[in-house]
Order: structure tokens, then sequence, then C-alpha cells
């Protein structure tokens, strides 16, 4: 049986961003493939285009559709399994939309200061 694909767009550079998307356990039920927009200008300007801005939120493409910000947070957390502690809190805190709409502003918040105090950029260069 050929599993389905997940492709993770997120902050290479942001180690919230690196941590979470290498902790999520999806590669046992599907193709993970992980994208470091960081190192791929050409999609960042894509998305952009899109009404997709990769600085202010990872973006999963899942099932045909692609989900931006807290969605993309609601579909990791309903594709992760249920083993791990991570998968377990982030499953019974981001399946709801509302919960992590109004979590994910101050994730942004944290990782632009993260980013800041590291001497990093928190915008994503496009190739345009």
């Amino acid at each position: 049986m050929t599993k389905s694909q997940v492709e993770i767009f997120y902050d290479g550079d942001c180690p919230f961003c690196s941590n979470y998307v290498s902790l999520v356990r999806l590669r046992e039920t599907y193709d993970v493939t992980l994208i470091d927009l960081r190192t791929r200008p050409d999609l960042v300007s894509d998305f952009l285009e899109e009404g997709m801005d990769v600085s202010e939120g990872m973006i999963v493409r899942f099932s045909g559709a692609s989900h931006y910000g807290a969605d993309a947070l609601v579909a990791l957390s309903m594709a992760a399994s249920a083993n791990g502690v991570l998968n377990r809190i982030s499953a019974m805190v981001f399946r709801y939309p509302k919960v992590a709409r109004a979590l994910y502003p101050i994730m942004k918040f944290g990782r632009r200061v993260t980013l800041t105090l590291l001497g990093l950029s928190p915008k994503i260069q496009t190739a345009k």
C-alpha cells in the first residue's frame, strides 16, 4: 500500500519550526517531505502570489489541500499518530481550530523574537 503524501514547508532557521516538524510523527503513516523555505526562494515567491506569506506561517499540503498558519497546525495535529508525548499534546491543543488560531499569533511573536535574538531575519527571502 502506498502512503499518502504530506509536504511541510517551513522556516529551517527557526528552532521552534525545525524541532516541531522533526518531532511530529507523520512518517509512520505518510510519505513526508520537509522543505526548508530558506533554501527555496522560488517557492516563497510562488506562495506569496497565492496569498500565503511564509514569514508569517508554515504551509502543509495534505490530501490535495494547502493549509497555512494555524490551519497547518490543525492539519498536522489531525494527521500525526497518537504515539509520543508531543503528538498527544499537539493533538489535544491544535485539533481545535479556534484554539490554534488564538495561540498562533503568540507562536509567531516568539519566532520573530527568537530569530532576532539569534541575529537572523524573521523575513524569508523571495526569488524576486
